[in-house]
């Protein structure tokens, strides 16, 4: 499966979820278990749709040799001039065949990356697409109205305050935007 499924489990006391490039697979959350299956294309409808990908990272053409370039590095999210500073933009960090979504912010040469999800309810996504909302140097939920330091995730106000949300490591080098957490194998954004 070329494209991601997102998959979440919610009990009464706790919540998964996750993103998947596999046709199935399994979501466990205490004693409950939702597992999937998605029927892929067949082969000339998969070979009408594929096309070039535009979140691909990856650098291929003509002269390219076997050399991984710095474009190429699956651990590269982005360029660095992608992530905004006023707002946020998405990400997916990638583990296998499993990914989370991220949201990543720029505060001045640095970029900040956390789970796109909040503490009170992890299945309400901070940034559902088109950038979380900022005001001054505060994220805020749009569901509960949390605000979150934009420097360090740290709730000042609502219904989860003194919670962080859950950081993700990300380094700048050059003019790229790279995961440094160790949880994940590749990333690239997805706005």
């Amino acid at each position: 499966m070329e494209d991601s499924t997102r998959v979440s489990v919610e009990t009464d006391e706790e919540f998964e979820s996750g993103r998947f490039h596999e046709d199935s697979g399994e979501v466990s959350v205490g004693d409950t278990t939702f597992r999937f299956s998605v029927d892929a294309p067949s082969d000339d409808a998969a070979a009408d749709e594929e096309g070039p990908n535009p979140n691909d990272n990856r650098t291929e053409g003509p002269g390219d040799d076997a050399d991984m370039s710095e474009s190429a590095d699956p651990r590269r999210i982005g360029p660095l001039s992608a992530i905004p500073s006023k707002s946020t933009i998405r990400c997916e960090a990638v583990k296998g065949r499993r990914g989370v979504e991220v949201i990543l912010q720029r505060n001045g040469d640095d970029v900040l990356a956390w789970r796109n999800s909040c503490p009170h309810e992890p299945q309400v996504r901070l940034d559902p697409g088109g950038g979380a909302l900022v005001y001054g140097d505060k994220i805020v939920c749009r569901e509960h109205g949390a605000r979150f330091e934009c420097d360090d995730g740290f709730c000042t106000s609502g219904p989860c305050r003194g919670q962080e949300l859950d950081p993700i490591g990300v380094e700048v080098r050059d003019t790229g935007v790279y995961l440094s957490d160790d949880r994940f194998e590749a990333g690239n954004l997805l706005e």
